[in-house]
């Protein structure tokens, strides 16, 4: 029995605590486990497996040495046991919002630059207006949050993307996805404070051509190499690193130039001896709001959202997409 057929047959006979229990077992990778975060006994849950698998009529789950994994079956199961999460999340938090959102969990990812600068600002607002509201919070990078979202590990994620980036994950594998565009990022070019292009308000690329480079995470680097490419010239890395602070110091200490995002060099701090200016075609990072389809039917979820896209539109003065953002249809 193939995914799809699993899907027509089983799910017309399982029922929604099935799928939220395989959905349980796949994220923490034991019956044991599952059964302490779901309030059950292990027996109790073993027997509600036993159930689903006789009513699907197809192995659900298999042993791995002292552990357990789902089997093909079970993961189309466990997914669409995030969709019946996500309904059930929803209609607690319409209960809550006529209580006056005196309670709502949200599930938070976004980028490591967001980490010390956006996101202290969006919990200290939550906590200030909405007390009742846990939010919990995990730093990724945008492909490991776009994919938490769809796999609900998360309820929102802070993501950017670069023009041109061909490994966009707000494309292909943010497809069945709500992304709202928030903002943009100013890039710029940091570089020594003696350097002779240190003068200007901006610099053009293409008089760093000779320089040696320092690059950030691979996408950064990346689009380091398309703004080069645009210049006229392939860039000389000579050090990778995605650690801003080490970033400004490297520069600081005469080894090479660099373009962060101003997100960077706030969270990094601006250091002596360095010169940060913008670049002469005003280049810069979009900035996503993502969530699952519907997501932002949960209260909790919702207020999270609008006040991460106010904090966002001030920051970088422009108006950001109405909520809630392009719908990318379809499945991957």
């Amino acid at each position: 029995m193939d995914a799809s057929t699993v899907e027509m047959v089983g799910l017309a006979d399982l029922d929604a605590t099935s799928l939220l229990v395989l959905r349980e077992i796949g994220e923490r990778g034991s019956i044991t486990a599952a059964a302490s975060a779901m309030g059950y006994s292990q027996p109790a849950l073993s027997q509600q497996v036993r159930r689903a698998e006789a009513r699907a009529g197809v192995a659900l789950v298999e042993r791995t040495g002292r552990g357990i994994r789902l089997t093909p079956a079970g993961r189309v199961l466990a997914r669409h046991g995030g969709a019946v999460a996500t309904a059930l999340e929803a209609a607690r938090g319409e209960l809550a919002e006529l209580r006056g959102l005196r309670a709502g969990r949200v599930r938070l990812m976004a980028f490591p630059s967001a980490s010390p600068t956006i996101v202290p600002e969006l919990l200290a607002e939550l906590a200030r207006r909405h007390p009742g509201v846990q939010v919990s919070f995990i730093e990724a990078e945008p492909p490991e949050a776009v994919a938490a979202v769809r796999e609900d590990r998360a309820d929102l994620a802070l993501t950017f993307s670069y023009p041109g980036d061909r490994g966009d994950p707000h494309r292909e594998s943010a497809r069945g996805l709500e992304v709202a565009t928030i903002g943009s990022d100013p890039m710029h070019v940091v570089l020594p404070e003696s350097h002779p292009l240190a003068g200007g308000d901006t610099v053009d690329l293409a008089g760093l051509a000779g320089e040696p480079w320092i690059a950030g995470c691979p996408r950064c680097r990346g689009h380091l190499l398309e703004l080069c490419d645009t210049a006229g010239f392939a860039p000389h890395i000579a050090v990778e690193t995605d650690n801003f602070v080490a970033v400004e110091q490297l520069v600081a200490s005469g080894l090479g130039v660099a373009v962060l995002p101003a997100l960077a060099i706030e969270s990094a701090g601006e250091r002596a001896g360095v010169a940060v200016r913008g670049t002469t075609n005003g280049d810069r990072r979009t900035m996503h709001l993502v969530t699952a389809r519907g997501g932002r039917g949960v209260p909790a979820v919702a207020v999270a959202a609008e006040a991460l896209t106010r904090l966002v539109a001030r920051r970088d003065g422009t108006r950001p997409e109405a909520a809630p953002g392009r719908s990318i249809e379809g499945d991957v």
